[in-house]
């Protein structure tokens, strides 16, 4: 065996079978290869490395070498290959400076600090090393004559050990920016199952792979995992109420549950997250290799922010549904008055909400057709009468016409009922159900030629919301059973909506509704109207 020490001898094919750097055979981290680029000239160079290099490995993965005989030709890979870890660079190629002329041309137009750049030369007086080391950005410089087979693998293993701390380095700011910008839209997710979907995303994406997953929590009622959310091969999970016994995950997954700590035991590795509120859920991805001691850390990194946010929304669902049923009380304090309206609320609930998609669906240009408002609109349409808790009971359940003084004193719930909202919704920071309740009650008795009450407002100075349940509101009365008023027949009630549009009601919401009931027919029926 040549004596490694020996830098004066030139026979760098020597001992090329003694020095394999590792064995190829070994289960790898990460099936791709190292690619290593040869930039030379010389066709017996390109051979005699490729020689040289056959039975190297570095970490169980194997060299995959490309070749390029000019600078020009280099710079066309490494621009059009991906993951290139290590360059062998000649100097004198081309032209005199062809290699340094690359090696700028690397850092500079290909912005690639990744790739370890080695200088290997023949003619050490045309590339002085000193000057060569301080105005290129190069890792390491050789000449030719100094390369054994001995010292080229340390050269070459030393380089790759050098990219790969730099790939993890970069892997993990990645990684980190990932979570970051995850957990952020995590936080905007409103449901269990898009929040668990979008956890499954995020961890696929800090994986770098497309890994299959599923998350399940831990059911209360039957003590086992139930799947929220899957992905990949598992998507068919999603429809199951609980993980089927015999799920190649379940074993993963259970000891995750009763060890209450993360298993990473490749194919099958399961993240355990306790959360705060002592809820328990796992995360089980199946990449194609096992996971990198560095994604373990930002995985388990992730899981600290997942606890955090499933524990947020959480609490924003149960103060969701507070405010949901404070709604709902208000809404049912004004029913229980008006005996006859019990079905009225819930209908235009649900057709607010139908009209309001329609017109986002037809492409309506109106500044009030928000997310918020879509969201909305059915729940706070509820609460249109809730100003007549204030109206006495001989003018409100009186069963004949009102005179004009009972008229007056009806007409006054609007205010009532916005005043009421208003004073709620300032209680709550930004948009919420109060908002636009105290809007549709003030607004959906105006008119949207200007001839409508309390206010006299017209067009798009009465907000949306009042516009979409204005039209709502006599259209379900027309068709159901009043103190004061049988019901009217289904084609009058259209041919009467239909002749007000544009002046009593908005051209656009009216087409929204016909386009609707056209396909979709109301009920007929006085469901709980008795």
């Amino acid at each position: 065996m040549t004596d490694p020490s020996d830098a004066s001898d030139d026979n760098w094919l020597l001992d090329e079978d003694d020095e394999s750097g590792g064995d190829a055979n070994t289960a790898p981290i990460d099936q791709r290869l190292w690619r290593v680029l040869i930039v030379d000239d010389d066709v017996d160079v390109h051979a005699v490395t490729r020689l040289a290099l056959r039975n190297v490995a570095f970490k169980g993965r194997e060299l995959e070498l490309f070749s390029a005989y000019s600078g020009a030709e280099g710079f066309r890979i490494l621009r059009d290959t991906p993951d290139i870890a290590l360059v062998l660079l000649d100097v004198v190629m081309e032209t005199d400076d062809a290699g340094l002329i690359l090696a700028r041309r690397i850092r500079e137009e290909l912005n690639n600090q990744l790739v370890r750049v080695v200088l290997r030369t023949g003619q050490p007086g045309q590339a002085p090393e000193q000057r060569v080391i301080i105005e290129y950005d190069i890792n390491d410089y050789k000449a030719k004559t100094e390369l054994t087979t001995q010292k080229l693998f340390t050269t070459v293993i030393s380089a790759l050990r050098a990219y790969e701390s730099l790939m993890m380095l970069e892997r993990s700011r990645i990684g980190l920016g990932k979570i970051l910008a995850g957990a952020t839209n995590l936080y905007q997710i409103h449901s269990l199952r898009e929040f668990a979907s979008g956890v499954l995303n995020q961890v696929s994406a800090i994986l770098d792979v497309g890994a299959d997953g599923v998350l399940c929590v831990m059911s209360a009622v039957t003590g086992g995992p139930t799947v929220v959310a899957a992905t990949g091969h598992y998507t068919a999970l999603a429809d199951s109420e609980a993980l089927p016994a015999d799920h190649p995950l379940m074993p993963a997954i259970a000891k995750a549950f009763r060890e209450k700590q993360s298993q990473f035991e490749h194919p099958a590795n399961v993240l355990y997250i306790h959360t705060q509120e002592e809820r328990q859920l796992c995360i089980s991805v199946t990449p194609p290799w096992p996971l990198a001691p560095i994604q373990r850390d930002l995985l388990e990194v992730f899981c600290q922010r997942i606890a955090a946010a499933f524990d947020n929304l959480y609490m924003f669902g149960q103060l969701r549904r507070a405010q949901e049923a404070t709604v709902v009380a208000l809404a049912d304090l004004a029913e229980f008055r008006d005996h006859g309206t019990g079905g009225h609320v819930r209908r235009v609930q649900d057709l607010s909400s139908r009209i309001a998609q329609r017109m986002k669906q037809r492409g309506v240009d109106d500044p009030g057709l928000s997310p918020q408002l879509l969201e909305m609109i059915g729940l706070a349409s509820i609460l249109h009468d809730v100003g007549k808790v204030s109206t006495p009971d001989q003018v409100l359940l009186k069963p004949a016409a009102h005179t004009p003084e009972e008229r007056r004193v009806m007409q006054t719930h609007a205010q009532i009922g916005r005043s009421i909202l208003e004073r709620a919704a300032s209680m709550v920071d930004g948009v919420s159900y109060l908002t636009y309740g105290a809007q549709i009650a003030g607004a959906h008795h105006e008119h949207f030629d200007g001839g409508g009450y309390p206010e006299g407002l017209s067009g798009r100075d009465i907000p949306l919301s009042a516009r979409i349940v204005a039209v709502v509101d006599v259209f379900d009365a027309l068709l159901h059973r009043r103190p004061y008023k049988e019901p009217w027949p289904y084609p009058d009630v259209v041919t009467y909506i239909a002749e007000r549009s544009g002046t009593q009601f908005d051209p656009e919401v009216v087409a929204a509704l016909l386009e609707i009931i056209e396909t979709s027919p109301p009920m007929l029926v006085d469901i709980e109207d008795d």
